[in-house]
């Protein structure tokens, strides 16, 4: 423990220190009150760094607040865009220090090498490119904190089914996914979002798992807020990886079980119908489709498979339409459109990626980083006759904000065809 506390300390400081240098190389032209203000600011923010940094390291993030989380998560971004920033400079002292040792063997001072005036000129260039590189990533993850996490967009996507019964032909589904309630300081974003979401007049709602972070308390504040979500077929869930409470330290297994039980009855008391490992059937002008929905199943073995898809494809052969709700797109790519006897789920609603909570998204240009770990990470997918459609989810979890991926209310409609 003091181990890790020491290198933490040393490496805040080291970056504090050059971005310190940086600023203190830029502002020799301003004036004196000028410059006094700003390196007092860069201290204020030194100081703020530091304290967040020790405070973390002896307060789990487990036992984290939403205000503390907050504050560490500015203390993170700052530090870490710093560091970006820093950079530069950094590996032009890395530079400058193997020269300073080729000086040792040559006889030559380093000041010959590089050239006073050219050496002077080139340390303020670099200053003046971290304290840029630092300041526009900053403001940058702020903004995703302050607005982009309640910066809610609807996407809509059109799903075409030869099979499809006539009488669902025009069906409005909404998708919510990846609520993470417990990452809301209150009710007023969910209820704007959830405003939103009624007013797309969806015949059907999927929430396609993640409610919590961590456990059922979570939930206490939005339960009236839940309640908004009504459709005339109903309001249709399944159970996300943090669902499960497999990421807080429980006093007991009971305990454990015995969140998981209030979150299923949570589900229950909003109007919703959990599926857990089954299907349903709705009914419209005597036609019918099946509903599926299983718990979470995680291509990735860091997350757990609880899902029995078999279960909940047992005896939905004679339903000539499929919906799936699974949390995890990576069980689409590695079983549900691989195995042959899965080919009869036509659409597959899931979350979980949160499209990373970062990236670009405008005409022409769809990117980011979590595709380098998920396939399909965001929007609507087909292969043959599947469909597959990946929630950028509702809330936020780790960094407390988005940017670029903002937080999505889908609405899907079907068509014969």
């Amino acid at each position: 423990m003091f181990l890790r506390f020491l290198i933490l300390f040393i490496v805040i400081v080291l970056i504090e220190w050059y971005f310190l240098q940086a600023v203190k190389t830029i502002s020799l032209d301003y004036t004196p009150y000028k410059r006094k203000l700003i390196l007092y600011i860069t201290y204020f923010l030194a100081a703020f760094n530091l304290i967040v940094g020790i405070v973390a390291m002896f307060y789990p993030p487990p036992e984290w607040n939403n205000l503390f989380r907050f504050i560490s998560s500015l203390g993170l971004i700052l530090m870490l865009c710093k560091l970006i920033g820093c950079t530069f400079l950094i590996v032009d002292d890395v530079i400058r220090l193997f020269k300073w040792i080729a000086t040792l063997f040559h006889k030559t001072p380093l000041e010959t090498i590089e050239g006073s005036t050219n050496h002077i000129s080139r340390i303020k260039f670099l200053s003046q490119v971290a304290v840029t590189f630092t300041i526009v990533p900053a403001i940058s993850f702020i903004y995703g904190m302050v607005r982009g996490a309640y910066k809610y967009r609807v996407h809509t996507a059109k799903v075409m089914a030869p099979n499809l019964p006539d009488a669902f032909h025009g069906l409005k589904i909404v998708q919510i996914s990846d609520m993470h309630s417990g990452s809301f300081y209150s009710t007023e974003p969910l209820v704007k979002a959830f405003t939103m979401a009624m007013a797309q007049k969806p015949d059907i709602i999927f929430f396609t798992g993640d409610l919590v972070n961590n456990e059922t308390s979570e939930t206490a504040m939005h339960l009236e807020t839940y309640k908004m979500l009504k459709a005339p077929y109903g309001v249709y869930s399944c159970l996300g990886n943090h669902d499960y409470g497999d990421y807080k330290q429980w006093d007991s297994p009971e305990a454990k079980h015995l969140n998981l039980e209030e979150l299923k009855a949570v589900h229950a008391n909003s109007g919703w119908r959990l599926l857990m490992n089954e299907h349903v059937a709705i009914e419209k002008d005597g036609q019918k489709i099946a509903i599926l929905g299983i718990e979470n199943w995680g291509g990735n073995l860091r997350f757990p498979r609880y899902g029995k898809l078999e279960n909940a494809h047992a005896g939905t052969e004679s339903y000539p339409f499929k919906i799936l709700l699974s949390h995890d797109p990576s069980h689409w790519d590695m079983v549900i459109s691989q195995e042959e006897k899965y080919k009869d789920i036509d659409l597959t609603l899931s979350g979980h990626t949160h499209g990373m909570q970062f990236g670009i998204e405008i005409p022409g240009i769809k990117w980011s980083p979590v595709q380098y770990l998920y396939k399909h990470w965001a929007g609507l997918y087909k292969q043959d006759n599947q469909h597959l459609y990946v929630n950028r989810g509702l809330g936020f979890l780790g960094y407390p904000g988005r940017l670029g991926i903002w937080p999505e209310i889908t609405v899907i409609e079907l068509a014969k065809g």
